[in-house]
């Protein structure tokens, strides 16, 4: 199966500005000098894995949790350091998953939900970087996978659609951190795994395509926090899943690839509730990654050249959105789709295992 974004829900490849001096090597040790807009291969990681979740920590490592290595489902999570450009185990979490979900909390904590093990799981999980631990919280009202999950701006967590073990789910939940509990929440307008969901500045969530029993979806739907409540908004030119959306400075969202039209792009305008085509990419994407970086472009890397997984491109490309159009860049040391995406604190993006043409891969590699 293939990954819609790199993590879950929100979540998520990139890339970053350097000077023109160059930037240091992926290694951390050589003191190496690199053009900037390249990218160079970092410290492997402990486990080849891939739908797995890459989160961001406070203290500038980032957290990988979880995954599917092709022969089981992974409970094990390790933690990238950029200062050092090396991996290392950190504590497992209590059940192995794939497809799950996973959200920084303003404490610090980071929350993993749900996901595949040993059938569906409702169950989720804190892992706590003081301690390097994961301990059980409150599950959810249903076991779900390929869903999305998105902090809300008062603080809550918004879990949305996936699949069940009774099938496409239109269902919703919030995860309140102050109690550790699970609560339903509006249902969704149709049912839908594979889509994106995406914070707005209005504070309600975009959520776009996906797929169904009745195939790949159009349509989309806005999350309205102040009074719970799914309602429809402008559909796609283009029915999506897999699919990537990123929020842009304008306040406008990016949507672009997925398995029906994996070259088109578009984008959602909240003022007036409606999609409209942008730039076409240069190369055709599916479980792809999208990053927004500091100087306001979108680095997208990576990716099948459609759902059967006809081709792992190796390249990448930039999005302006000031003239709406992509270009092709620099390309990565292997190609690889479901895989993660993370923009570290200096402005490097570090991109980690999927599936490449030989298999799982353990590699990383970092934007720079």
């Amino acid at each position: 199966m293939m990954s819609a974004t790199g993590g879950a829900g929100t979540g998520a490849a990139a890339g970053a500005t350097g000077s023109t001096g160059g930037a240091i090597s992926a290694g951390g040790t050589t003191g190496t000098r690199v053009p900037p807009g390249v990218f160079v291969a970092t410290g492997s990681m402990t486990a080849a894995r891939y739908e797995h979740t890459a989160t961001l920590l406070p203290n500038g490592k980032v957290l990988l949790a979880g995954g599917d290595d092709l022969s089981r489902p992974l409970a094990s999570a390790e933690l990238y350091d950029p200062t050092a450009g090396t991996f290392t185990a950190t504590g497992s979490m209590a059940m192995a998953r794939t497809f799950a979900s996973a959200t920084l909390l303003p404490s610090g904590k980071v929350l993993i939900v749900g996901g595949q093990g040993n059938g569906g799981l409702a169950s989720a999980e804190l892992y706590d970087p003081s301690a390097g631990t994961f301990a059980a919280t409150g599950s959810m009202n249903v076991a779900r996978s390929s869903h999305t999950e998105t902090l809300l701006g008062n603080g809550k967590v918004l879990v949305v659609g996936g699949a069940g073990d009774g099938g496409f789910l239109a269902s919703a939940e919030l995860y309140d951190p102050a109690i550790g509990t699970f609560t339903t929440t509006g249902s969704l307008t149709v049912p839908r795994d594979w889509h994106t969901a995406t914070l707005l500045p209005s504070g309600k969530v975009l959520i776009a395509g996906g797929g169904n029993l009745s195939g790949t979806l159009a349509s989309a739907e806005l999350y309205d926090p102040a009074v719970g409540t799914f309602s429809a908004t402008g559909s796609m030119a283009m029915a999506r899943d897999f699919a990537t959306a990123t929020l842009l400075p304008s306040g406008k969202v990016l949507v672009f690839g997925g398995s029906e039209k994996p070259g088109s792009a578009e984008l959602y305008d909240p003022a007036a509730g409606t999609f409209s085509a942008t730039g076409n990419l240069a190369v055709a994407r599916v479980a792809h990654t999208a990053t927004l970086l500091p100087n306001g472009t979108v680095l997208i890397a990576g990716g099948s050249v459609d759902r059967n997984i006809s081709g792992s491109p190796a390249s990448a490309e930039l999005y302006d959105p000031a003239t709406e159009t992509f270009t092709a860049i620099g390309s990565l040391t292997v190609g690889r789709w479901s895989c993660t995406a993370t923009l570290l604190g200096n402005g490097q993006v570090l991109i980690a295992g999927g599936e490449g043409p030989g298999g799982i891969l353990s590699s990383a590699e970092l934007y720079q």
